[in-house]
């Protein structure tokens, strides 16, 4: 077995006196596409803020390609991409000028950052926006900007947090496609997202967090063995949320009283 691209060793994160990460364990191998949910407020952003090198006010150990994320962070942001559920773009800047500026702060050369900007945009259907401030942009071409930002360079391992947020349908397709086409090409795949038939579709390998500890670990073959049902069934068992029907039934009850 080759060296884990991701290794974690009782890590411990606190927020003041609150204590989120309770001495998360994992390692990943190159080529997984590894979905990790949980509940709001399980620790799955701050997990990921710890991997990419944001956050190393923590308790334990953790490599990302074998660099330590607290003492080396920048040898491992140059190496990774990710993508965020919600980040500030550079609005007044064109889709161009942005991935020119973030083409240039992975190190690449001018030619090549125009030439796979253009391309990556027209595949996203961009191509009519190449040039234009990002100010009119909607929801799903800012989170096609950030996608193709956060790939651009080519990294070895993906950080993906609620990417699909706000795209189109044909655009879902595309995103679904590419994941699983970088996991095939040796890339790592580190997605976080609540769509739970996405995770389910796309993964390799399923973690789920709550309360700051992970509480499953395996295939969806391997939880649906251990737990029968959909992942969002399985989710709800082990989160102890598997009431919403309950819920929903009050929900309308209470509106029609």
């Amino acid at each position: 077995m080759s060296n884990p691209v991701i290794q974690i060793q009782n890590l411990h994160k606190y927020y003041s006196s609150t204590h989120v990460l309770k001495g998360i364990n994992l390692s990943v191998e190159a080529g997984q596409v590894v979905g990790y949910i949980g509940p709001n407020g399980a620790g799955k952003s701050t997990t990921l803020k710890v991997l990419i090198g944001l956050l190393t006010d923590f308790e334990g150990q953790v490599s990302v390609l074998g660099h330590d994320v607290k003492t080396d962070p920048i040898a491992v942001k140059s190496r990774i991409g990710y993508v965020p559920e919600n980040a500030a773009l550079y609005d007044t800047l064109t889709p161009m000028e942005y991935l020119q500026f973030i083409g240039q702060l992975y190190g690449m050369d001018e030619i090549t950052i125009e030439r796979r900007a253009f391309d990556l945009l027209g595949l996203f259907e961009l191509s009519g926006h190449v040039n234009a401030r990002m100010t009119t942009f909607s929801k799903g071409m800012r989170q096609k900007v950030l996608l193709i930002s956060g790939l651009i360079h080519n990294p070895e391992i993906i950080f993906l947090d609620e990417p699909l947020s706000g795209l189109d349908a044909n655009a879902v397709v595309l995103v679904k496609a590419i994941i699983r086409q970088l996991a095939d090409a040796g890339k790592t795949v580190f997605y976080s997202s609540h769509i739970m038939d996405v995770v389910e579709k796309i993964s390799d390998r399923i973690i789920i967090i709550n309360a700051g500890q992970i509480i499953a670990d395996g295939t969806f073959a391997e939880l649906q063995h251990q737990h029968s049902g959909s992942l969002e069934q399985l989710f709800g068992q082990l989160t102890g949320s598997d009431d919403q029907q309950d819920t929903a039934t009050e929900f309308i009850n209470t509106l029609t009283k």
